[in-house]
């Protein structure tokens, strides 16, 4: 499911115009986005959880020399599903 039919779902089932839907939309996904920019942890109870993990510089290699490199610190984000969302996948 991509964006767009997420905005079409939301459409149908709230009864709203298109551009409600995809303004709603585009509400949730900013204000969580920006939330991780933050280092905050973002949290739907029952489906997921998103975070952002951080990583140390370390040495690593070019895997077409051989030669060695430093690796950056970097911050990622991250999902992990919750309970009720395994469950109802793995049914």
């Amino acid at each position: 499911m991509n964006k767009l039919e997420i905005i079409s779902t939301l459409k149908s089932e709230a009864n709203i115009s298109k551009s409600e839907a995809a303004r709603v939309v585009q509400i949730f996904f900013n204000n969580m986005a920006e939330a991780m920019a933050q280092g905050e942890r973002v949290e739907i109870r029952g489906l997921c959880s998103f975070f952002v993990k951080e990583y140390k510089s370390y040495t690593g290699r070019n895997p077409k020399t051989g030669e060695r490199v430093t690796i950056k610190p970097k911050k990622l984000p991250f999902f992990k599903s919750g309970k009720e969302l395994k469950e109802r996948v793995d049914y």
